[in-house]
């Protein structure tokens, strides 16, 4: 891994905007996201409440470092999720706008305003407002460029297809995929999680707003209960199928794990995404009615674990490694060959693994149906989605005993930049000479 000082991305080439827009002119003048970035962090806001860190998951997620917080950041209750298509071809106007949202994070993770709540009556405030008051609540923000960025029907859409990464060739059709296609895919992706939902809707809220008109949102996913365990310190969470989920997840502690399943290495050609990763966004609707039916030894069955315990069939505790050899007095498997966490386990994938990220969701109900749309939307980063999430995801896909109760509806692939040091922004290396 390259260190900051000679990593492309913190570097400072970047093409010039010829012209302002006018709705730049307005942020600037306006007290805007640029204008708010360079007078510093302080006394910006008229009006605005000192926030109150009364509690540590109130407190604030440092935004600059190697790489992009909210992926080795100890996943957090709340989670906002927005795909975005752009609206023009200029890869200036892309390096503006990635300049604009790195600006405007930094601030919203740190607790303040994207600018001014209170300004100029005849000029519309540069910050909703709606966070107006409230503490950081452990907000991390986390940038992903699509495909689209790269090559749109078949074209380089804005000079950089030599700069697209491998990873981001297209999953495929996958076993078990029902794809809602206005549910999918997506020029850009943001990531906001956080433990007060307002907070995280804040956040993406007022990126959307700074986009316009360069990129308009495409599709968005609320979550609420994290379904991963991706910190020691964390306690393994249940998914809405009653189950502990992400009990042998990846942990940000094992640094050594982190970087070989983890980070983009240095065997990645392109350098302005070296200590980047892959993000796979998957919304996983669950059959909930039929599951509730199911008895409840079939359901461990399917999981391969207890429901109570959260420990595999063929031990006692939690963390008990699963004997994916052990068999029962009639021979029979004790983790039967179409259970979840043998289709799962590193041990049936090559030794391939991912750090899972998910939140559960409900969006109400199907109005075609009358049940329940409600679900995991399962995030998950990686090194290389191809050999890592697709390869499990085919196994899965063609024999696990869950997918009488899932379905696939909506996919995205993203390419996550590293992290910026102050001064820089999330994607700049993608933009330098």
């Amino acid at each position: 891994m390259t260190s900051p000082d000679d990593d492309p991305e913190h570097g400072d080439a970047a093409p010039q905007r010829g012209a302002m827009t006018r709705r730049r002119a307005l942020l600037l003048g306006g007290g805007g996201v640029l204008g708010v970035a360079a007078a510093g962090a302080g006394g910006f806001s008229v009006g605005r409440a000192e926030a109150r860190d009364e509690h540590p998951s109130a407190g604030a997620v440092p935004f600059h470092g190697p790489h992009q917080a909210g992926i080795a950041t100890p996943a957090q209750d709340r989670l906002v999720f927005g795909a975005f298509d752009l609206t023009t071809d200029d890869a200036v106007a892309l390096h503006d706008l990635l300049r604009e949202w790195t600006a405007a994070a930094a601030l919203m993770t740190q607790g303040q305003p994207t600018g001014t709540v209170a300004g100029h009556p005849e000029v519309p405030p540069s910050d909703t407002g709606e966070a107006e008051g409230l503490a950081a609540s452990q907000l991390t923000i986390t940038f992903g460029l699509g495909r689209g960025v790269f090559v749109r029907d078949g074209q380089d859409r804005m000079g950089l297809q030599s700069r697209m990464p491998a990873g981001l060739e297209p999953l495929g059709h996958l076993p078990g995929d029902n794809l809602d296609p206005e549910r999918s895919d997506g020029d850009l992706c943001v990531q906001a999680c956080a433990n007060d939902p307002q907070v995280a809707f804040h956040a993406i809220r007022n990126l959307a707003r700074i986009a316009r008109p360069t990129a308009v949102l495409r599709w968005t996913q609320l979550g609420f209960g994290r379904t991963s365990t991706t910190s020691r310190d964390q306690s393994t969470p249940r998914n809405l199928m009653g189950f502990k989920d992400g009990t042998r997840n990846i942990k940000a502690e094992d640094t050594a794990a982190m970087e070989r399943f983890v980070w983009v290495g240095n065997d990645e050609p392109q350098r302005w995404l070296h200590g980047g990763s892959f993000l796979v966004a998957r919304r996983i609707r669950m059959l909930i009615e039929s599951w509730d039916r199911d008895r409840l030894g079939d359901q461990e069955a399917v999981f391969g674990r207890t429901k109570v315990s959260g420990a595999p069939l063929t031990g006692k505790d939690e963390f008990d490694v699963p004997d994916l050899r052990a068999r029962l007095r009639d021979g029979t498997p004790a983790i039967g060959p179409d259970a979840h966490i043998r289709l799962a386990a590193p041990e049936t994938n090559a030794g391939q693994a991912l750090l899972r990220r998910g939140y559960s969701y409900t969006d109400g109900i199907d109005a075609r149906t009358g049940l329940l749309d409600a679900g995991l939307f399962f995030l998950a980063f990686q090194r290389d989605p191809h050999r890592q999430f697709a390869a499990i995801q085919r196994r899965l896909g063609t024999s696990d005993a869950l997918n009488e109760y899932i379905q696939h509806t909506g996919s995205g692939l993203f390419a996550v930049p590293p992290g910026v040091r102050a001064g820089g922004f999330v994607g700049q290396g993608l933009f330098g000479r």
